[in-house]
């Protein structure tokens, strides 16, 4: 599988300091250290499933971020809502009402729709969902960019460290891109050579590839640091995971 990067929600205001402190215990493991009090009266932290869902209460979603519309609540989802229902139920003989169907898809977030591209990466996770970056192409990179930058994608980051790899990430991309005469990848959203088309296995959404060319090198870089900081300067961090 190899390792995957996914953007984690952001704090909604004033639940800042919540926020980083659920932050340290969730995905960095680091517990506050028990007052007298508690170790007195035998008082333990809740389970992580019940800290988890208190982080997602007050989190702003990264596909809000990327303005994503959700079925349910934006016009132009339910509109897509709508065709959907009519080619998949228009001549079954268990046909709900389309009220019932759009409760169905409460909380599904149309990617195809999103607004904020830097952050939907053409190189994504089949694993998790559209958001993530697959980290294993990134793997390849370490011949064009080093092997310390590369590793540096393994550390699960805040949102000031997530923008500052990003920003290193794209300096380096910039002397290369300048040294090969290819700064025309840093503004080209698809694979060197597919034009508008998803990506395919050969440039591997999903399992990462091996023996990239320069430009294909590049190209993987410049995306990485787009989606960094993106999510970086909207105050988004990332955890990483196989």
């Amino acid at each position: 599988m190899g390792l995957d990067m996914r953007p984690i929600g952001k704090p909604k205001p004033g639940c800042e300091k919540r926020f980083m402190e659920l932050y340290e215990i969730l995905f960095k493991g680091n517990y506050p250290k028990p007052t007298f009090w508690d170790r007195l009266f035998g008082r333990k932290h809740p389970p992580l499933n019940k800290l988890l869902d208190e982080m997602h209460k007050i989190q702003i979603s990264p596909f809000e971020t990327v303005k994503a519309p959700l079925m349910g609540r934006d016009k132009e989802a339910n509109e897509l809502a709508k065709e959907i229902y009519h080619k998949k139920f228009d001549n079954s003989e268990k046909k709900p009402t389309f009220k019932e169907f759009l409760k169905s898809m409460k909380e599904y977030y149309v990617m195809s729709l999103a607004k904020e591209l830097d952050g939907v990466p053409v190189y994504y996770s089949r694993e998790w969902d559209r958001l993530s970056f697959r980290g294993k192409i990134f793997r390849d990179c370490a011949d064009l960019i080093g092997e310390d930058l590369v590793n540096e994608a393994w550390e699960t980051k805040t949102a000031d460290e997530t923008l500052d790899y990003g920003n290193r990430l794209m300096a380096v991309a910039e002397a290369i891109a300048k040294e090969y005469d290819m700064e025309y990848l840093k503004d080209q959203r698809m694979p060197p050579g597919k034009d508008d088309e998803e990506p395919s296995e050969a440039t591997d959404p999903s399992e990462g590839t091996a023996d990239l060319s320069v430009e294909e090198q590049l190209h993987v870089v410049f995306s990485l640091a787009k989606w960094l900081i993106f999510y970086g300067k909207n105050g988004h961090g990332y955890l990483t995971g196989c």
